[in-house]
């Protein structure tokens, strides 16, 4: 068994299970994949964004969202494990988990080829190294076959749009933007000193930008958002596009389903669809 795949992203060495664990997930996309590992019968506690796969995770108690808990509650339920992630959790929420929760595993996915070593990371710890395997095959092949294919499309400048009011983007040094680099999308603003930048959308920005996209997450941007900024902005239609968010910013297993998703945008554009 290889040491490194048990060291989580902090640099901290998690043994392997030896007790049936209880494990509270607070990271939604990680919630889906322990699902997808055959972990949901250990899941005891998840946020309330952990909706996947909704029949599994329907009986999981909510212990709150990603940015706020209730630890009398995570305490109640004798948490062995406490899953977080540098981006959607806080620090302080961590640290005060690793006070009563005997393993704090820390994730930070920052590029798409990063999955496998997250599959094998709680593949390891929890048992389910075949799962994890299974996993990384199929993640490879999809993310093959993607740069394949996209060796023949044209690089865009794209503007990604998370939320509104204010409006805000991603920097380049995400895992998303990482993820649409793939299809040939480079995020703009080109530099930034924050992951999730407020911007504000000005005429030099969106000459600069070949194309708006409207995540469906963490703002649920609908078709009416896209039309409205078209005619506010006076931006072509032609040129904004509404994406599944989930597909594009989730890690985990959602991440093979991804790429597939991005891969048929991304193919349908370069098409001139």
């Amino acid at each position: 068994m290889s040491q490194t795949h048990l060291k989580d992203a902090v640099g901290v060495h998690h043994p392997v299970a030896e007790e049936p664990p209880r494990i509270v997930c607070l990271v939604p996309s990680i919630t889906e994949l322990l699902f997808a590992l055959n972990l949901g019968d250990f899941v005891v506690g998840r946020t309330h964004y952990c909706i996947h796969p909704a029949q599994g995770v329907a009986p999981v108690p909510s212990v709150g969202g990603t940015k706020k808990i209730k630890h009398g509650l995570v305490r109640e339920l004798r948490a062995t494990h406490a899953i977080v992630n540098i981006d959607e959790n806080t620090r302080p929420m961590a640290e005060r988990l690793a006070e009563y929760v005997p393993h704090v595993i820390v994730t930070h996915p920052l590029a798409p080829e990063d999955n496998p070593g997250l599959y094998r990371l709680l593949g390891e710890i929890f048992g389910r190294q075949a799962e994890a395997e299974a996993l990384c095959r199929d993640f490879n092949q999809v993310l093959d076959e993607l740069r394949d294919e996209a060796r023949s499309w044209p690089r865009r400048r794209v503007l990604y749009l998370i939320w509104r009011n204010p409006w805000m983007t991603v920097a380049r040094d995400t895992y998303l933007s990482r993820t649409l680099a793939l299809v040939g999308w480079d995020t703009l603003p080109d530099q930034t000193e924050q992951r999730y930048p407020v911007i504000s959308i000005d005429k030099p920005l969106l000459e600069d930008s070949e194309l708006v996209l409207f995540s469906t997450e963490p703002y649920r941007f609908t078709v009416a958002d896209v039309e409205d900024f078209a005619r506010q902005y006076a931006y072509p239609r032609t040129r904004t596009v509404l994406i599944d968010g989930e597909m594009t910013s989730w890690y985990g297993n959602r991440a093979i389903q991804g790429l597939r998703y991005l891969r048929r945008v991304a193919a349908d554009l370069a098409n001139g669809g």
